[in-house]
């Protein structure tokens, strides 16, 4: 049986805003194995990328608890949780969040100075590579296209080795046809990394592509949860 790598259990988070109380995510609960794909699709403001920032430790539930490798994240300080993401996760974002004064090789090195270990240039070459901008080593953010941007988003996000990858809508800036190309090599390298995929997404192609696809509803985990 695989291990199970994140655990939501009756998971809500509120906010307030302007004295009244809005409930954003209400009694989630959910398990994820090591290695699974899963997508978490819904209309616009359904609460799917509150989910991930609470699956991932960027943010903290109002009550009941995630456990992310074995750690529940309600335990944990911000730093604390800080480390185990810095140590064991990877993120690819929509806007790509590149530092634009870094060449592509400086921003794919840039997980591993951050956690303090040593700059493995040959490690963010051979990423690169395997993303298909070998030769382009030494450009800038704003000298790379759209689909090149999240091509360096990419191979940044597995410079640390991560047990689990989040990336919320990957494709969402990005044409058709470039869509389909990263779409590819997400899923090829999460494979060759052996890596827990949870994704946010609008795109059905892309969703169909995983294990799983969990749907959220007005901050409710849909009953069209499904297996494929």
């Amino acid at each position: 049986m695989s291990m199970s790598v994140i655990r939501a259990t009756s998971v809500s988070k509120r906010v307030v805003t302007n004295q009244t109380e809005l409930t954003i995510l209400d009694d989630i609960s959910l398990d994820i194995s090591q290695g699974e794909t899963i997508a978490i699709i819904g209309t616009s403001g359904a609460g799917k990328s509150t989910l991930m920032t609470l699956l991932a430790g960027l943010d903290v539930a109002s009550s009941g608890d995630v456990e992310l490798l074995g750690q529940s994240l309600s335990l944990l300080g911000d730093e604390e949780r800080a480390a185990i993401r810095s140590q064991s996760i990877g993120f690819v974002f929509q806007s790509f969040l590149l530092i634009p004064s870094l060449t592509a090789l400086e921003n794919v090195t840039l997980p591993s100075i951050l956690r303090g270990d040593s700059e493995d240039n040959d490690r963010a070459m051979a990423l690169l590579k395997s993303v298909g901008l070998e030769g382009r080593e030494t450009h800038l953010p704003s000298q790379l296209s759209g689909g090149e941007q999240q091509r360096v988003a990419l191979a940044r996000a597995f410079m640390v080795q991560p047990k689990v990858l989040f990336a919320d809508e990957p494709t969402g800036n990005l044409d058709q046809h470039t869509a389909s190309t990263i779409i590819e090599l997400l899923f090829s390298m999460n494979r060759e990394h052996g890596t827990t995929l949870v994704l946010v997404t609008h795109d059905s192609a892309l969703a169909d592509r995983c294990d799983r696809v969990l749907t959220i509803n007005a901050g409710q985990l849909g009953e069209e949860e499904w297996s494929k």
